[in-house]
């Protein structure tokens, strides 16, 4: 997932420029160029990789660099040439940045060669009163790259492109430009340059597409190289999937045909008309903006029309809030949408877990200060492989730069990114360490524990944008890698290790990953020669000598991810998984390959696999072979967004994988047998199985906890299986079972990390978080297991808020069960029983009832003791400020009044010298009795006098309590979460009552350590 960093950075042009003529201008008064420079911006187009983007005004071009951002060369046009051809409107770059096209108003294309001088240089920078000598090699370095600027870029005037038939819409590809006319609706294809037989234009009309209705004309085009795919939207609000068809498609004799396509989007109402669209090559998706502000994301499942509905993506405020859609547009990595609106912005993760908005920002102060960014969008494109964000506002010369912090999960998919936050920015690194801290302490998403470690500058200046990161999983250890190269850092010393010599650096490239083991960096990469798995040591520097192990690849890794205690899984290109494990000695280590599975027939494009893993038998794991682990394993792979399950069985023809999909829309998943340490006991000191105290513990029951559940994030909701070896069991062949429903958790941010051993979701921002055990005993419970369920409360008992957790989990299943109707499958009274086994089961009873509204205690209570029983039970127990809440239930259901008991449980206040109890207990008398008389009974019974000192404590000034004076001012209650009032409530009303024991003394316990909202 993305988010926004603070304020963007502001970018305008200058007003200086340089003119350049087209052939119709001449050379007089009227001829001089419009000064339009730093006019507002019409359009924006960015290079494939990322070094150049380029806007327009309406008469004039801009290129500028992106890193850093700095304008390089503009193009104003004449006055001549605007009053020929009209203004600019729209732009098209070549994606190599070599051509650039400007479609004008009264249908031209103008263009423009973009040329690099190699030789001339640009904003070169010169340090006075510098001394070398004291420049560190770095700082050295940088001044060198000042001194020598950046490389100069210009415009040449390359031709004018007429199109009699009117420009609709037009798009540049690779080798040719197409252009979708209005008089008559066609599709001409321009090439760049002419074909062997010096044709350089074709054309086919829109009526004789058979695949499109009848009468349509292009509004939009929009294509992905990746895919090879186009989304053409027509003016009815189809929206079609189009492929360019090569000469060899074409039947000799028939009319030339240059497309095909198949329509997926076809609106029910004006509402649903496509006005935008956007490809995920990444995970195969289509997103299409409606004029309703909706955005309709469908999954392409081949090219011959197999695209169907994913979901739907609903703005973050009404239509005529958000306005009409301007701009939609993918992360590079496709983990992100970006939607720009008339009126504002918004951000989804790729299945739609809403992110930042612009429409939760005060307008007032943005309209003020004339933060543009914030109240309109009229383009958007992606920088630094995602890290940053490029916007322009409707009549507005500005360009704003939005930078961006991503998950490193969405660079480097691996089991220890999934476990510990660690976000990746354009310039630095920020790592979450809340999961080290101890457990009295907060884990939120406190500021203070997060360290941001600035990337090294050299490296930067190199190597930018960082491609991909990874964090060890005990949480020592980062690494970064670049265009090429790679360097690493310890969280400990706060030291980083780059390459001192840069021909090393250069001579590779990451690809296929990075994982940590122990202090040891293993690195699939990629040189001019051949293909490597390298291993590094953190103790070593990195130079090409310091090298600890090499092995070498036949083929470029996809993907690589250790398993278990010391093997390491290689995915590659030629659709084999190998199997290396890691021989470590105290001097050496080294990786010795001891299985490998081809997997031709099953995955069928590798370049598609964002993770692997497998899971062995414990068997195995003990006892076996690791020569034979192939042979036992069963194998995750996350393609695209399907986690596939393959399992392996034996038959007369050998081995054989079964594959069966077992989840759809999976963001990540996480396998909790990989997360090692961050899977342990939240207190070493708990049972590693259930004590035979618990009156739940089956003696057969083999406690396995969670350390073998698997969780995966769909976009919606955290999903989690329990126990992954039911799931093999029911995903077998040979039972072909349905798959055991996992649990489902909502949450209301997005959750970064499943923190086992302390019971938690969390999120990025602060005091996000959510308790997943109550979902976890709800399901234990339902199921009629109460063992396991015992065994899991057990293991985490230590924990300061296990008793929260415990009355979440009582609250839910009250909510949800208090207006069902009576059903034999009802839940309530076995969570009651099983909750009755702990000994805070008073507490818990009787915070919930505070944080439910009083319809919902006869439910509670008809599978409960009487009220009385209860507040008997909790003197008995000396819970004196327990047995204070059962006052309230005793006169809400009638049972007493509520004096005699009060008078008892002050009088054992008094004894045990809790005097703020008695202060409780004497404002509940009082909203008993508004006269005093029952207040003064009871003071008079048990011999207490007061001074109003503002203590305390005791003491004696006078024998008789006056009635409190009666307040004539008009009084509002608080009624279960509504405001009523002014007139008073009836005497002995429970809400006046339940006043009179204030939240501040006996707080939940995790309100000390989570913002949890209470439901």
């Amino acid at each position: 997932m993305y988010w926004p960093l603070g304020v963007p950075q502001v970018y305008s042009a200058s007003k200086t420029c340089k003119e350049y003529l087209t052939p119709d201008d001449s050379i007089d008064s009227d001829g001089e160029a419009e000064d339009d420079t730093d006019g507002a911006i019409r359009g924006l187009q960015t290079s494939r990789n990322g070094n150049l983007f380029v806007t327009i005004t309406e008469t004039a071009l801009a290129v500028w660099q992106t890193s850093p951002i700095v304008l390089l060369t503009a193009v104003e046009r004449s006055r001549s040439s605007v009053a020929n051809y009209g203004t600019n409107i729209a732009l098209l770059l070549k994606p190599d940045a070599s051509i650039v096209a400007v479609h004008t108003l009264n249908g031209f294309i103008i263009t423009y060669w973009i040329k690099v001088d190699p030789k001339a240089r640009v904003y070169q920078q010169i340090r006075e009163h510098e001394t070398p000598s004291r420049l560190s090699d770095t700082e050295r370095s940088i001044a060198q790259q000042e001194r020598e600027g950046f490389r100069e870029v210009f415009l040449k005037f390359r031709m004018v492109i007429k199109i009699d038939a009117g420009v609709a819409r037009a798009v540049a590809l690779d080798d040719e430009l197409i252009v979708a006319t209005e008089k008559p609706a066609a599709l001409q294809c321009i090439r760049w340059a002419p074909d062997n037989v010096g044709n350089q234009t074709s054309t086919e009309l829109v009526s004789r597409m058979a695949w499109l209705q009848k009468k349509s004309s292009i509004t939009e085009m929009v294509h992905d190289r990746a895919m090879g795919l186009a989304i053409w939207i027509t003016k009815d609000g189809r929206a079609y999937t189009v492929q360019r068809l090569l000469e060899a498609h074409n039947v000799p004799g028939t009319s030339e045909r240059l497309f095909k396509g198949f329509e997926f989007h076809n609106p029910v109402n004006a509402e649903n008309n496509a006005v935008k669209a956007a490809v995920n090559a990444r995970f195969s998706l289509l997103a299409v903006g409606c004029a309703n502000s909706e955005i309709h994301v469908y999954t392409a499942k081949d090219y011959v029309g197999n695209v169907s509905i994913s979901h739907k993506l609903h703005p973050p405020a009404n239509v005529t809030s958000c306005g009409i859609i301007k701009t939609i547009s993918y992360s590079p990595d496709g983990y992100c949408l970006f939607a720009g609106y008339e009126r504002g912005w918004a951000i989804w993760s790729v299945y739609g877990k809403p992110g930042a908005s612009s429409f939760t920002a005060d307008l007032t102060l943005a309209n003020e200060n004339s933060d543009s960014w914030i109240t309109s969008i009229s383009n958007a494109n992606w920088l630094y492989a995602g890290t940053g964000l490029l916007l322009t506002s409707p009549d507005d010369r500005r360009l704003w730069l939005l930078k961006m912090a991503k998950s490193a999960t969405t660079s480097c998919f691996a089991a220890a990114n999934i476990s510990r936050t660690l976000l990746l920015t354009d310039s630095s690194l920020m790592v979450f360490r809340g999961y080290d801290v101890p457990t009295y302490m907060t884990i939120t998403g406190d500021f203070t524990l997060w360290k941001k470690v600035e990337i090294p500058q050299i490296y930067l200046l190199n190597q930018r944008p960082i491609r991909s990161a990874i964090i060890s999983l005990d949480g020592r250890y980062v690494a970064i890698a670049g265009r090429r190269g790679l360097a690493h850092y310890s969280i400990n010393s706060g030291r980083w290790k780059t390459f001192e010599d840069h021909e090393a650096e250069n001579a590779f490239v990451v690809r296929g990953g990075l994982c940590w083991y122990h202090h040891f960096l293993i690195a699939a990469v990629e040189t001019n020669e051949s293909y490597e798995v390298r291993i590094y040591s953190r103790e070593l520097g990195l130079k090409a000598s310091s090298l600890v192990f090499v092995e070498r690849l036949s083929s470029p890794a996809v993907i690589m991810a250790l398993s278990g205690q010391d093997s390491l899984l290689v995915y590659t290109f030629e659709n084999v998984l190998y199997h290396f494990i890691i021989n470590m000695t105290s001097t050496s280590i080294s990786l010795v390959q001891v299985g490998q599975l081809a997997l031709n027939s099953i995955i069928r494009a590798p370049a598609r696999v964002r993770a692997v893993t497998w899971i062995l038998p414990d068997h195995q794991l003990r006892d076996g072979d690791p020569s034979q682990d192939v042979a036992h394993a069963s194998v995750v792979f996350l393609v695209d967004a399907k986690l596939v399950l393959l399992q392996s069985t034996t038959n007369e023809a050998g081995l054989k994988y079964d594959m069966r999909v077992i989840a759809n829309n999976v963001e990540y998943f996480d396998l909790m047998r990989d997360q090692g340490t961050l899977t342990d006991s939240p207190d070493n000191s708990l049972p590693e199985s259930p004590s035979d105290e618990s009156p739940f513990v089956n003696a057969a029951y083999v406690d396995r906890g969670l350390r073998d559940s698997l969780w995966y994030f769909d976009g919606n909701e955290v999903k989690c299986w329990m126990d992954v070896e039911d799931l093999l069991v029911s995903a077998s062949s040979e039972n072909e079972r349905e798959l055991p429903q996992p649990i489902s958790i909502t949450t209301d941010f997005y959750p970064s990390s499943v923190v086992l051993n302390r019971g938690i979701l969390i999120g990025l921002d602060a005091d996000l978080t959510e308790l997943f055990l109550p979902h976890i005993l709800r399901r234990y419970l339902s199921h009629f297991d109460p063992s396991a369920a015992s065994s899991l409360a057990l293991r985490y008992q230590g924990l300061p808020y296990f008793s929260h957790a415990l009355e979440m989990l009582l609250h839910n299943v009250l909510d949800d069960e208090v207006d069902a109707p009576p059903s034999e499958d009802i839940l309530l009274p076995s969570v009651l029983s099983f909750l009755s086994s702990f000994s805070d089961y008073l507490d818990i009873l009787v915070q919930c009832t505070r944080k439910t509204e009083v319809h919902s205690w006869r439910a509670l209570f008809a599978h409960l003791p009487t009220p009385q029983k209860l507040f008997e039970e909790s003197l008995q127990r000396g819970m004196l400020k327990t047995a204070g809440g059962y006052l309230i239930v005793l006169q809400t259901f009638q049972q007493s009044s509520g004096s005699v008991e009060c008078v008892r449980l002050l009088q054992q206040a008094k004894e045990v010298g809790d005097w703020d109890l008695c202060k409780e207990l004497v404002r509940f008398l009082m909203a008993l009795d508004e006269s005093g008389d029952m207040l003064q009974e009871a003071v008079q019974k048990l011999n207490l006098t007061f001074e109003d000192d503002g203590s305390n404590s005791p003491g004696i000034t006078d024998t008789r309590l006056k009635t409190p004076r009666q307040d004539t001012r008009p009084k509002t209650y608080t009624v279960n979460g509504d405001i009523s009032g002014p007139s008073s409530p009836a005497k002995g009303d429970p809400t006046l009552i339940s006043q009179a024991f204030s939240d501040e003394a006996d707080t939940v316990a995790s309100e000390d350590y989570f913002s949890l909202q209470d439901s």
